[in-house]
């Protein structure tokens, strides 16, 4: 009898954003957020397989020994059929309670009569959906992008384009799961798979895209933008930021430095990093992004809070810091206030 060799996976075959993603489901496990099954689930569709799965535990000093955690992580991901236009996304496992939009203090009503937001769609090399939001009253304002973390589009980055065109911006925030058909169809149980399997190059493509729809709105400031981004989209605010020469002011929330990290160095934007002081994993990153931006004569800066976990803004989830989330907008908008208003 011929036995099939167990397939033997290393974490270095793991990319950055699958290491970034599996990590993050490993902590959320350790903390409470996630059970095993939900854990294990994320990490094999993060991860593409079980060995590379387990081998991820592994390296993060996770017990992969006993029997229940050896057959689920080395069990083969299922490829589900992709969901018909039509069809009803999965709903996600039950979860801690998490607070509604609008409950926090910085949140901006959908109905708010300073601000108008609508469902918008733009051409890359494929048709990406999006959310603007811009205030109401009429004027030349400067142009934001707002790139939502790894649970995609929803309600709560919705609220934070908002909260942009409130502070006198126009804010568009595009959807980087539309070419595996958007947000919605993925489901929470799937997006954050897709993005940790997404190409680098495809989702900037599609960050371009947004800048040049962006640009060309009625009432947006010529020449120069900004860009905001959060876990995922703060990792994707740097990478963008060093794509496209036309993004004078960025801010990243807890974003990993992008490998390499000397693509930083073509950069014409001034950038804000925006960090949680418990947040070790992101912010042994940092330096690779100081040390870059140093060399290069550009302008960066940093602001910790200490005493924050990552994901400290996000006010509708489990880490969320609402002293820490204040001081970091108010620090947001007086970075956007110095390099994108004339």
């Amino acid at each position: 009898m011929i036995r099939k060799q167990r397939e033997i996976a290393s974490v270095d075959q793991l990319n950055q954003m699958q290491r970034y993603l599996g990590e993050e489901a490993i902590e959320e496990y350790q903390e409470g957020l996630l059970t095993r099954r939900q854990m294990f689930r994320q990490l094999l569709r993060i991860c593409g397989s079980g060995a590379a799965a387990a081998a991820l535990l592994a390296a993060c000093g996770v017990d992969t020994t006993t029997p229940a955690l050896t057959s689920e992580a080395t069990r083969p991901p299922t490829n589900p059929p992709s969901p018909s236009p039509s069809a009803t996304a999965a709903a996600p496992e039950p979860t801690q309670p998490t607070p509604p939009v609008g409950a926090a203090p910085l949140s901006v009503p959908a109905d708010d009569p300073d601000i108008t937001g609508t469902e918008v769609t733009f051409q890359s090399d494929t048709e990406v959906v999006g959310y603007l939001a811009r205030p109401q009253a009429e004027g030349v304002y400067p142009g934001v992008i707002v790139i939502h973390e790894n649970r995609g589009l929803n309600d709560h980055i919705r609220d934070v384009a908002r909260r942009v065109a409130k502070a006198g911006y126009v804010a568009l925030a595009p959807d980087l799961a539309s070419r595996a058909g958007g947000t919605p169809q993925l489901g929470p149980d799937q997006v954050r798979g897709y993005f940790g399997n997404a190409n680098p190059d495809e989702l900037v493509r599609d960050l371009n895209a947004a800048v040049d729809f962006l640009g060309q709105q009625p009432g947006v400031q010529a020449g120069t933008h900004g860009v905001v981004g959060f876990c995922f989209g703060g990792a994707y605010t740097l990478r963008l930021a060093a794509a496209n020469p036309n993004i004078a002011a960025a801010v990243c929330y807890y974003g990993v430095t992008p490998e390499p990290a000397s693509q930083m160095s073509a950069t014409n934007a001034a950038i804000l990093g925006q960090y949680g002081g418990n947040d070790e994993r992101v912010n042994s990153t940092i330096p690779a992004l100081e040390q870059v931006m140093q060399e290069s004569g550009k302008t960066f800066e940093k602001r910790i809070y200490e005493g924050s976990n990552h994901a400290f803004n996000n006010d509708t989830g489990q880490n969320y810091n609402e002293a820490a989330a204040v001081a970091a907008w108010n620090e947001t908008l007086a970075w956007f206030d110095t390099y994108l208003k004339e």
